[in-house]
């Protein structure tokens, strides 16, 4: 079938984007769902820093490739063999697609699945191949990447049924969207990775999307919350949303403030370094923010020892999605997490590369591109 979509052209682009222009909105092939595979129609779409990152060359990735990981549709048709979904059905799309047998698998989470990082590494989806397809400007057939199993930035995507994880139909669009990713993340590093002691005050450094759905994730489980960031209006917005304290890292420091658990979200090596000094002896940072490969933080070792303090890494915050994002539903469904104050503006499609150049600039926590 015939599909619009934002493919990038080549990784690596100097922001500003609408001027490096790095995407190519245009019309494409998408070849019909194989077996274990689903066509879904994409509703919304979240632009996240992980999108951004491979924009910029801090994650490359293979190219020509349809970008977008954090989404929700509705199923439109179904490959063969599955038949725990129906068309019709609403579903979140995740970035991380799970075997459910792999040795990453039988980690419960704390390890992403091994089957779906190589898939995912090589642009292909979880059963092997590309099922997107351009003509190239000489008339030749010209293959296009998959970006992490879903390629969301686009009308329709197909993906593997183990990308996908199906909620119920009361779940609006927008909200669904930002649990493939942001909550996952977010939620995970405090749920999975972090697990706070009753009443325990946790840290959040870094409030975009996955740090602002973390402190969410916190303050409906009952924590205080101390939000961190550079940016006044994100703070600002932190105290709106339940935040107990929202400092700057320059604050926090002169404050002493020290916290039995601190999540890491922003991707930097100065955000890890300040999380990690913001953990108090005994306790635990987590670290969910992707910096670049070539970054590095400097500790002292012997806080670590003598303070007997933990550092944890946790992508995709320990997710196992199809356990934890119907956690995140019922706790949105009983009013206590409030995810549509999330999205931070909508967007068309073709509008992307502007929304590029904000999220760069730290002044967004989601957009979503809407296609209705």
């Amino acid at each position: 079938m015939r599909i619009t979509g934002a493919v990038l052209e080549t990784s690596g682009a100097r922001a500003p984007f609408t001027t490096s222009r790095p995407f190519t909105v245009g019309e494409l092939d998408l070849d019909p769902p194989q077996d274990g595979e689903l066509l879904v129609r994409i509703e919304a779409a979240g632009v996240c820093h992980s999108d951004l990152s491979v924009v910029d060359g801090n994650r490359p990735r293979p190219t020509p490739m349809l970008l977008g990981h954090e989404a929700a549709g509705i199923v439109e048709e179904i490959g063969g063999g599955i038949t725990d979904v129906v068309r019709g059905d609403r579903v979140v799309m995740t970035f991380l697609p799970r075997c459910g047998e792999c040795a990453g698998c039988l980690t419960d989470g704390r390890l992403p699945c091994d089957v779906g990082t190589a898939a995912n590494t090589a642009g292909v989806l979880v059963g092997g191949g590309i099922r997107l397809h351009r003509e190239d400007p000489g008339g030749a057939t010209q293959e296009v990447r998959h970006h992490l199993g879903v390629s969301a930035f686009a009308t329709h995507a197909v993906v593997s049924r183990t990308s996908v994880v199906r909620v119920d139909p009361v779940v609006p669009a927008d909200v669904a969207a930002l649990l493939g990713c942001a909550v996952l993340t977010g939620g995970g590093a405090v749920i999975n990775a972090g697990r706070p002691a009753p009443g325990s005050t946790v840290g959040v450094v870094g409030l975009g999307g996955v740090g602002m759905a973390a402190l969410l994730v916190a303050v409906a489980l009952g924590h205080q919350v101390v939000a961190v960031d550079v940016v006044e209006g994100k703070r600002d917005l932190a105290r709106r949303l339940g935040a107990a304290t929202a400092v700057s890292p320059d604050d926090a420091a002169e404050r002493g403030i020290r916290l039995p658990l601190v999540i890491e979200a922003a991707g930097s090596a100065r955000a890890f370094e300040t999380s990690f000094a913001l953990t108090a002896p005994g306790g635990t940072t987590v670290t969910v923010g992707l910096p670049a490969p070539h970054a590095r933080a400097e500790i002292s070792p012997l806080a670590l020892t003598a303070g007997a303090r933990t550092v944890i890494g946790s992508y995709l915050g320990s997710a196992v999605p199809e356990r934890d994002i119907p956690r995140y539903v019922e706790l949105w469904r009983e009013g206590r997490l409030p995810l549509e104050r999330l999205v931070s503006s909508r967007i068309r499609l073709d509008e992307l590369p502007a929304a590029m150049d904000r999220l760069a600039l730290g002044g967004e926590l989601r957009q979503l591109i809407g296609f209705d």
